[in-house]
């Protein structure tokens, strides 16, 4: 995986790719204002986009559930505190496949109590990508073809809502957001399998081979010029698009949540552990970034999913081209 922090000019022109590769040389062009690159202290909830912009190294890797993977951080800011959506007690292990483009899942399902060993044995670890509330993202490769995968591991004990899947199996809401958008839909980063442990959710994703985030793409370049801003922003639209076709509300769009794949030009959503189902009543909960959220939920304690999502766009599109929130 090939995602460094300082865009050079041949491989912005790759960000973009076919029609647009043009555009993207106005971005390489812009000169970039010196500055450190760690990302802004609200973007902790969203460091699960570290899974597609930091460079794989499979060696020493720790095993998935061991603690030696990395203590584990303090619970998200965008977890939303509802009755009746936590689930007692420790599962036996069980893991699941979901259909996406780019490396498909193992259509095997290990039976109960041997989702650990069939993870260790479909796929070789990385070097850790990112860590934040929502627990861990690694670098993995898969065994069977070689592709490039996240994995994203998450404490059980800190899964409070769960859902249905189309099989009727419970999983952990996230999981199941996920699977509604995973349709082949290439704006939005695809699920291709979790395993549940007796400690931990973890889910294999989607990763570019060569990727970087737009949190990223915009701290390097200062801003991005209008022409390549607005492809860029046509394509997070569609996402939304697709998302909502689907019954998701995201609730955490900003930069560090869109991954451009350097090979295609593509733009993907990512990172659904702040989503919901979608609703046309008023939510009366608050989960995502704070600094994105409505002004009618800071001054009024309600919104409504799509009103806000449109604002945070607007905030996304204001930081692409002035560099600023």
């Amino acid at each position: 995986m090939n995602c460094n922090p300082e865009i050079s000019p041949d491989v912005t022109c790759a960000v973009c790719g076919g029609g647009i590769a043009a555009l993207c040389l106005r971005l390489a062009r812009a000169r970039p204002r010196p500055r450190p690159l760690p990302g802004p202290a609200e973007d902790t909830g969203g460091a699960a986009a570290a899974a597609a912009s930091a460079a794989a190294s499979p060696a020493r890797a720790p095993p998935l559930g061991s603690a030696a993977a990395g203590s584990e951080p303090p619970v998200p800011r965008c977890e939303e505190r509802r009755p009746g959506h936590g689930r007692p007690g420790a599962a036996e292990g069980r893991s699941g496949a979901v259909a996406g483009p780019g490396p498909s899942a193992d259509s095997r399902v290990p039976p109960a109590g041997t989702a650990h060993e069939a993870l260790q044995e479909r796929y070789r670890l990385g070097s850790l990508l990112g860590r934040g509330g929502f627990g861990s993202v690694f670098a993995a490769t898969r065994l069977s073809d070689g592709a490039p995968v996240a994995i994203k591991r998450v404490p059980r004990n800190r899964v409070r809502h769960w859902g249905e899947l189309p099989d009727g199996s419970r999983a952990p809401l996230e999981i199941v957001l996920q699977a509604k958008v995973s349709t082949g839909f290439p704006g939005v980063v695809q699920l291709l399998e979790w395993f549940e442990l007796p400690n931990h959710i973890v889910m294999v994703l989607e990763r570019p081979e060569r990727c970087q985030d737009l949190h990223r793409v915009i701290r390097a370049r200062r801003f991005v010029p209008e022409e390549v801003a607005r492809e860029l922003f046509r394509q997070v639209l569609e996402a939304v698009r697709h998302c909502t076709s689907c019954g998701v509300l995201h609730r955490d769009i900003k930069p560090g949540n869109i991954v451009l794949d350097l090979a295609t030009g593509q733009a993907k959503l990512i990172d659904f552990g702040c989503g919901t189902y979608l609703q046309e009543t008023a939510y009366t909960h608050f989960a995502g970034t704070p600094s994105y959220s409505p002004p009618e939920w800071t001054h009024f304690g309600w919104y409504h999913g799509e009103a806000a999502t449109i604002w945070s766009l607007g905030i996304l599109l204001h930081q692409m081209v002035c560099g600023e929130h």
